[in-house]
Formats: C-alpha cells, structure tokens, sequence
C-alpha cells in the first residue's frame, strides 16, 4: 500500500493553506490530525514556492517550523518527518532535531551544500524536477519531450549521486506536478508515471488541490477535493509508493476502498 504524506504548511502564503497553520498551535492540532487519520508521514514546510514567491532568510524559515518538528518528535516518534526545505543550514537544523526525511522541490539546485551534509547523515531524500524557479516556473513552461527531460534529469542526479556512494535506494524520485508544467504537461506525466519509475528509487507524487484541476474543472483550491482524489488513485494503480495530500483523512479511505475493490475475488 502506498504511504500518505501529509502537507503542513506553516507559511502566511502557500496556495493552498497559507496561513491556516501559521500559529504554532493549529500546526501541531492539524500535524495529529493528519497522523490519526493515517499519514505515515508529515511533509513540513516554512518557506512557500508556490508560483510566484519569494526566497525568504533562513533563519526565519526555521523559527517557523522549530518548535513544531521538535513537539511531533517526542510525542509521535514512530512518524516519519518530512523537510521541506531548500537551505543546507534549515535542513541541518532538521537533521539535529530528528528529521527523516529531506525534501527540496529544487532537486539540490538551490544550494551546493545540499547533497554533501545529506550524504554525510545517510539520510533519504525527494528529488523534485521543478523548470526555473518558483518565482519563474509557471512562465510559460516549455519541453522538448516533458518525460524524456523528466527522466534524462532524474538520471543525471542519480548517477551523480552514485559516483559520489551516496546509495540510490535512499533517492524518493517527484516529478514536480505543478512546478514549470502546464496542463498537458501535467496530465502527461501522471498518466506515465510508471516510465519515470529508476530501479530501486521509490516515487512520490504531489497533486493534491494544485492549480490543473481548476484548468480542467474551474473550482477554488479548497474546492479541488475530487480532482485530487482522482489524480491520487490513478497514481496508485500506477504504482507510486507515496501520495503527498492535503487531505489525509480522505485519501487514506479512498485508497482502502480502491484498494479492497482491487483486491475483491
């Protein structure tokens, strides 16, 4: 069964629950929301990069999300913390406080220092495929084939991984829905997931609530409910091992009901 990530966003301005977790205690009420409603793990985030934003300091992106990694690590040790972070010195402080997970949507683009301290805590990470920057990516973005690019950067940092022994069972493949695709982009990828599938590195995919469900069925972001739940068990029958969503509680169940129809003699 593929595992649920849950999205926590202690940011004023992500896209979709910008500002809803900003104070301290309803990040920490909605992360054990998320893991009694079956996340195995929490995806946290101090920073947005959703379309448009902005790079914001370092040290205030930690003082965001401080507290909260420290509170879900001595009170649900078994649950696997996710970082969402671009900066090796955010990440460090995660790693220091128990984080299991690094995941930085600009696939160790950002900053040089990134792979040598994840490879020097053995610790897995998601290597995201994003086009520009999330201040840039949505400016019309262009391919020469979305899936052989996809794959051919996927192969580059993995065998770059490789040479450097760091080994490539820890490597967590997203392709990037909605960072530098458009529509078309986005559809083509999820349809064809099983192709960006690398020996050996699990996949996760991210498409809950984003923008391309609105292009197809025009509905705000606290509307996309049904887009998302349809994206998420099509990426299940196609394999994928980790879903990040939103919506843990009706993932998890629209998943065991998919599941049990699959599995029905």
């Amino acid at each position: 069964n593929p595992q649920i990530m849950g999205v926590l966003n202690i940011t004023p301005d992500s896209f979709s629950d910008g500002g809803l977790f900003f104070n301290q205690k309803k990040a920490y009420d909605q992360a054990k929301l998320m893991i009694n409603s079956g996340a195995s793990i929490v995806d946290i985030g101090g920073e947005s990069t959703r379309p448009g934003s902005k790079v914001i300091d370092e040290k205030e992106e930690w003082k965001r999300i401080e507290n909260i990694i420290i509170k879900l690590k001595k009170n649900f040790s078994k649950v696997n913390l996710s970082l969402d972070t671009r900066k090796s010195q955010v990440m460090r402080n995660g790693i220091k406080n128990g984080v299991n997970i690094i995941n930085d949507v600009s696939g160790l683009n950002f900053d040089k220092k990134s792979f040598d301290l994840i490879k020097s805590k053995n610790i897995p990470f998601v290597l995201n495929h994003m086009q520009g920057t999330p201040e840039t990516m949505q400016n019309n973005p262009k391919y020469e084939n979305v899936l052989l690019d996809i794959f051919d950067f996927f192969e580059e940092k993995i065998h770059f991984c490789m040479k450097k022994k760091y080994k490539k069972e820890l490597i967590i493949l997203d392709p990037g829905i909605g960072f530098g695709k458009n529509l078309n982009q986005n559809l083509l990828i999820m349809k064809n997931i099983k192709k960006l599938r690398i020996k050996d590195c699990g996949v996760v995919l991210g498409p809950s609530r984003k923008s391309w469900i609105s292009k197809i069925k025009n509905t705000p972001t606290n509307k996309r409910l049904g887009g998302s739940l349809a994206s998420v068990l099509y990426s299940v029958s196609q394999g994928v091992d980790i879903v990040r969503v939103h919506d843990v509680f009706e993932t998890k169940q629209a998943i065991e009901i998919y599941k049990r129809i699959e599995c029905s003699k």
